[in-house]
């Protein structure tokens, strides 16, 4: 009878001891993916999208240089110009397939999907980061760019020139947008020109599918007494909040104020 109870005993302490290595293995295992999806995938994509702004920039300027060697010297264009995104319920008719006074110009095609295509620079943040087409989870904002909602207006041009980016993980490149405050600079830099919009006003919070926010003339369908009731030349940044969610949006609407061309 004694022999009968310390066997099962010793089966019970062997059971719990098992089930306390597999509670302390998938702790770690979460540990890790925690640590993957919050240092690794900032790294990888915060390194990707560093490298992606300096060959834009080196492509740039030797486009610039070998314009500047041709007859006239000006370069081409010269004088005319990236799971985040709310739902749009305008028929998708922006801005971004028309060459817009002021804009990248009517002779361009537009840039490709997911083709980074501009550089975003917030001096407040210290952020500089690539611009893509299109607002595609894998093929941009994972990447860490600043995806372009297709369909809204391209930089420069009038309408409204709307762009969204994480907010934690994968470069996390609005990480701090809710720091912006009104009168902060936000430059747009494409191959013809370098746009710079003043922030004008911020939305703490809307739904994911409040599409007005980024229509030609923004204007939040959730909250109207925020957005604009005149044509103009604007910029929307959007990401979600709170932090570590994804069950609202922030809006920050900024004006354009100055265009330097690329010469």
């Amino acid at each position: 009878m004694q022999h009968s109870t310390r066997r099962r005993r010793a089966r019970y302490r062997r059971v719990l001891w098992s089930g306390a290595e597999l509670l302390v293995t998938a702790g770690v295992l979460v540990l890790l993916l925690v640590a993957h999806q919050l240092w690794w995938t900032n790294r990888e994509a915060k390194d990707g999208a560093e490298r992606r702004v300096e060959a834009l920039e080196r492509e740039w300027g030797a486009g610039a240089s070998g314009a500047e060697g041709s007859a006239g010297g000006t370069a081409s264009g010269a004088g005319g110009a990236s799971g985040e995104a709310p739902a749009r319920s305008d028929g998708g008719t922006g801005q971004g397939g028309q060459g817009g006074r002021g804009g990248q110009g009517s002779s361009s095609a537009g840039p490709r999907s997911s083709q980074a295509y501009a550089v975003l620079r917030i001096p407040r943040l210290g952020l500089r980061v690539p611009v893509a087409e299109g607002t595609s989870k894998q093929n941009v904002l994972n990447k860490g760019y600043v995806g372009h909602y297709a369909g809204t207006g391209q930089p420069g041009q009038d309408g409204n020139f709307a762009v969204a980016g994480h907010r934690n993980t994968h470069g996390e490149p609005f990480r701090y947008l809710n720091r912006l405050r009104k009168g902060d600079e936000v430059e747009v830099a494409t191959r013809n020109a370098t746009y710079t919009y003043l922030v004008d006003k911020i939305l703490p919070q809307t739904s994911p599918r409040d599409s007005g926010v980024i229509r030609p003339v923004p204007r939040s369908l959730i909250e109207p007494a925020y957005g604009y009731d005149a044509p103009g030349r604007y910029l929307t940044l959007t990401t979600c909040t709170p932090e570590y969610t994804s069950r609202y949006r922030l809006v920050v609407w900024g004006r354009l104020v100055a265009t330097l061309p690329r010469v």
